[in-house]
């Protein structure tokens, strides 16, 4: 009979340091599901929880056991022809056929092992993708030298509009004053105090009236010191800072000519889906453009970007211009971070290659924050293709290419484009 175990606790208060320990210690077995969950998922469904299932040997918890210096061993009971002492006992084919009275019709036959279900969030799952992915260095540079301007809280000044008044900082700066002003009264009031009482003891009317005088003048002004005045307003200020811009774009170029086959089209789509979900780690917001081609190019949606079929011979040159002409009518790169992305077996005719290579260097390398090329299919890269040999001559740090041959490529392919920089 198999087991499921589904874990149902929030991700949120006293449940998250489990949590945290529980992913850690099924770090390595979370990493060989999550990529095969890839292709069942679209390009933005990224925002949704992932299941994911464990098979139970790859769970390992503490446990008691015996010692077995305390004299307790195993042993088979006499009459026992059948097994020996190590021997797994196999569960009885009776067990878990449904005829007990709970729900469900069992599943005595199954010979699956026992399973442990575990729902993943968005952080977890990208976490465990992209721990040891990061964006190219020069490409961290230049993303520090486009920056947006942004307001931000500059502290208190005494000057703004009645609208900007901060009033915890103004009634601190009200009760300070006071206190100091209240303090130099009473200094100033005994003073008063002391010579009225120095000229009555000496007789003389005169100094009497004047003494008075002085000690009511005082008397007055500190009945006058105001609760609230001018000098304390606090108005909160924003300043203008300077932020790396956080609107990122990816284009998804694909060749759909008959040379594309299923298998290709799916490596193409694992590689497209790892690559988004990269994206949305490091920005914001991602938006997404689909651009298929044969000799014509089109921007579709994303179901048809994968599913759909086209005739026609391959021309790469005009998915590239297509491209082109969408970021010039909807996505400024003084405005968006653009991220080109093109999965092609590699074949295109006449001189296709090198026009679009020339045109790629000429026209969206100098507009785009990194462009990356994926070949996929058999015997992909080392200059079997045209299109492959005419995009390595291309000498740029914003860009890249790799070849995908198979399912197990994919993520090391995506590692290869954006590894870390190594540390010296």
């Amino acid at each position: 009979m198999t087991t499921v175990i589904v874990d149902r606790r929030p991700d949120k208060g006293k449940s998250t340091p489990n949590r945290q320990r529980v992913l850690k210690r099924l770090d390595g077995a979370l990493k060989a599901q999550v990529d095969k969950l890839v292709a069942r998922h679209k390009l933005q469904d990224s925002d949704k929880p992932v299941e994911v299932t464990i098979e139970r040997k790859d769970i390992t918890e503490p446990r008691f056991v015996l010692d077995p210096a305390s004299g307790a061993a195993g042993r088979i009971i006499p009459g026992n022809d059948q097994y020996r002492v190590g021997d797994k006992i196999p569960r009885n084919p009776a067990q878990g056929q449904g005829a007990g009275s709970g729900q469900g019709a069992g599943e005595a036959d199954s010979e699956e092992e026992d399973t442990f279900r575990f729902v993943l969030s968005r952080e977890e799952y990208l976490s465990l993708l992209f721990d040891e992915l990061e964006l190219p260095p020069l490409l961290k540079k230049d993303l520090l030298e486009i920056d947006e301007s942004r307001l931000r809280r500059g502290g208190v000044v005494r000057y703004g509009t009645p609208g900007s008044v901060s009033v915890a900082r103004t009634f601190k700066a009200s009760i300070g004053r006071r206190l100091a002003a209240e303090a130099q009264h009473q200094e100033a009031l005994e003073e008063a105090e002391a010579a009225l009482a120095v000229a009555r003891a000496s007789g003389m009317t005169s100094r009497v009236e004047v003494a008075e005088l002085e000690l009511q003048e005082v008397q007055r002004r500190g009945a006058e010191i105001p609760f609230l005045d001018p000098v304390d307003l606090r108005h909160r200020s924003l300043v203008e800072v300077q932020v790396p811009r956080t609107a990122a774009v990816m284009f998804c170029l694909m060749d759909v000519s008959s040379s594309m086959d299923e298998k290709r089209k799916d490596l193409a789509k694992r590689f497209f889906t790892l690559l988004y979900l990269f994206l949305t780690r490091k920005y914001k917001k991602v938006d997404l453009v689909f651009i298929r081609h044969t000799d014509q190019a089109q921007e579709v949606d994303e179901d048809t970007f994968f599913n759909g079929t086209q005739a026609g011979s391959t021309k790469v040159l005009s998915a590239l211009a297509k491209m082109n002409e969408i970021i010039g009518l909807r996505f400024p790169a003084s405005q968006y971070n653009i991220f080109g992305a093109q999965a092609s077996d590699g074949d295109s005719f006449g001189g296709d290659s090198t026009e679009s290579s020339a045109y790629l260097l000429s026209q969206l390398l100098p507009v785009s924050r990194y462009f990356v090329y994926a070949e996929v299919g058999e015997g992909a890269g080392a200059g079997s293709t045209n299109l492959w040999t005419a995009y390595e001559a291309i000498e740029s740090d914003h860009f890249n290419m790799a070849t995908v041959s198979a399912r197990n490529e994919v993520y090391p392919a995506l590692a290869k484009l954006f590894q870390k920089e190594q540390q010296v």
